[in-house]
């Protein structure tokens, strides 16, 4: 009997986009999902199920809290009048 392979956790995706980002840092944003995809199959993970909608909330969890810069330039930048105010 064949044993089937291990869905992958949040932390398995984002290990993948860092490794994508690394080999391909060029890679343009609609072949990204897709990456992402592949990479997780080489780690031996069923990746049949994740979507785009999450490789992309990961992605953009990791620039949010800092653990990787925004090397594909596809998350806007939240800052709001008041915080661009100077105090004087």
């Amino acid at each position: 009997m064949k044993k089937k392979k291990p869905y992958p956790h949040n932390s398995d995706i984002a290990d993948a986009i860092v490794s994508v980002l690394f080999n391909e840092p060029w890679i343009h944003p609609a072949d990204f999902a897709e990456k992402v995809r592949e990479e997780l199959k080489k780690k031996g993970f069923y990746p049949g199920l994740v979507s785009d909608k999450r490789i992309w909330r990961i992605y953009e969890e990791m620039v949010r809290k800092g653990r990787m810069y925004d090397i594909l330039q596809v998350v806007k930048n939240e800052l709001t009048h008041n915080d661009l105010s100077l105090d004087v």
